[in-house]
């Protein structure tokens, strides 16, 4: 990793520092998935192998289960996918391990075979990631007891099992250093393991992002970066006020960020603003609103999120970000339903905030700007649609990269309309 070194970073532990200057746009480094899974709902629109996205691809012919490109990508897979294969045929329906246990159950087996470190593992090996087992509740410990009897259960027939404590940490390690996969509108694509990206420390002012060019992370400059500078990622989605965003740290990470935007919480203001009032909420009224807007913002149905939007409105601004999830979630389930006038309205209202709130060059921007730009082409709104696509293109040309299949995608899109 040429330009980069792994350093002890005050307070934090490893981290990864850069040895010369990067500019914004700039390839920091690249690193292919130690393994990876394509998630369920994926198949047959998907490579298993190499997570390409096209029509025509070819079936398992065992299974039926398994999609893939070509002979090259099913012969490459073959290897992990023999691992599911017997088994999917043998449970059928009831087949259905977690992603962390498919995981976990591809990393014991590649483990197996490659006893030196791979190409995902230049300056971090999966056997050097923390764990936090000593920070587990009693929660987080029976759910990793109910993955070692799922992967007992489904993946008896072609793994060696070590012992049942350093399967606890192994799952330890995959959850706090798994990375979900998405695509550009940010779906959900699968679950992998880079050991090398995991060597980068969290901030909520982000220098780098990464993106996904298939099984492969890339990581890019997103501010201009220094020599000497710390190279940072976020871990979590940083719409949300301080508050928020820590308590998520916490929970999945267990530390809390102590970045510049964290100790200013100089955003806190604008992403928690209130509706301008002739008696303006109190204090505790506005609190208890939080509250409210934190306990229903897992609620998907629409009824669900109009009747929440209609009573966090009575206090809060459009622009807090508890009214923009609830607004997304909306969208959603106007996506869903193929309601593309309702789904356009509320992209409407999510866009500007989003870009107000969301540091440069983010991914969220990016993807609402593309759904804004193909609902208005949908709707036969080209001039609007146009421009959205661009918008879209401009924060993508810099996170995702001039070359990438996802912008190549989207320019052809603007092409044929």
């Amino acid at each position: 990793m040429e330009g980069l070194e792994k350093f002890q970073s005050p307070g934090k532990g490893r981290g990864l520092r850069a040895l010369r200057r990067f500019v914004i746009g700039e390839l920091l480094f690249s690193c292919p998935a130690f393994t990876c899974v394509l998630t369920v709902n994926e198949r047959g629109n998907h490579c298993e192998c190499c997570f390409a996205r096209k029509e025509g691809l070819s079936r398992c012919g065992k299974c039926k289960q398994a999609f893939y490109c070509n002979v090259e990508c099913q012969k490459q897979d073959w290897p992990l996918h023999k691992l599911e294969c017997s088994a999917m045929c043998v449970f059928g329906q009831n087949w259905n391990p977690s992603e962390t246990v498919r995981l976990t159950a591809r990393i014991l087996a590649k483990q197996k075979t490659h006893l030196e470190r791979t190409e995902s593992e230049k300056i971090l090996s999966i056997k050097e990631f923390e764990s936090h087992l000593d920070k587990l509740d009693n929660e987080k410990k029976e759910l990793i007891q109910n993955d070692i009897s799922a992967l007992h259960h489904f993946y008896s027939k072609h793994i060696d099992y070590p012992d049942n404590q350093a399967l606890v940490v192994l799952f330890g390690q995959v959850n706090c250093n798994g990375f979900t996969i998405e695509d550009e509108e940010l779906s959900h694509l699968g679950s992998a393991i880079f050991p090398d990206v995991a060597l980068m420390n969290h901030s909520c002012c982000p220098n780098v992002i990464v993106t996904y060019k298939g099984t492969v992370a890339e990581v890019r400059a997103v501010q201009e970066i220094e020599t000497g500078d710390e190279i940072f990622t976020s871990y979590i989605d940083l719409l949300y006020p301080t508050e928020d965003r820590n308590d998520r740290l916490k929970d999945s990470y267990f530390f809390t960020c102590d970045c510049r935007e964290c100790l200013t919480k100089e955003k806190d203001k604008d992403k928690l603003e209130i509706r301008k009032l002739n008696e303006p909420p109190s204090t505790e009224a506005v609190r208890d609103m939080i509250r409210y807007a934190r306990n229903v913002i897992e609620e998907f149905r629409r009824e669900i999120c109009e009747l929440s939007l209609d009573k966090m409105g009575s206090v809060f601004a459009e622009s807090n970000v508890y009214m923009l999830h609830m607004m997304y979630q909306a969208m959603g389930v106007c996506l869903y339903i193929q309601d593309w006038e309702g789904a356009l309205r509320y992209g409407q209202k999510i866009i500007k905030p989003y870009s107000k709130h969301y540091p440069p060059y983010s991914l969220n921007v990016a993807s609402m700007w593309l759904k804004l730009g193909r609902l208005y082409m949908g709707l036969e709104n080209r001039s609007a649609g146009v421009k959205a696509l661009k918008k879209a293109i401009a924060i993508m040309e810099i996170a995702h990269g001039k070359d990438h299949p996802y912008v190549i995608e989207i320019k052809k899109e603007l092409e044929t309309h």
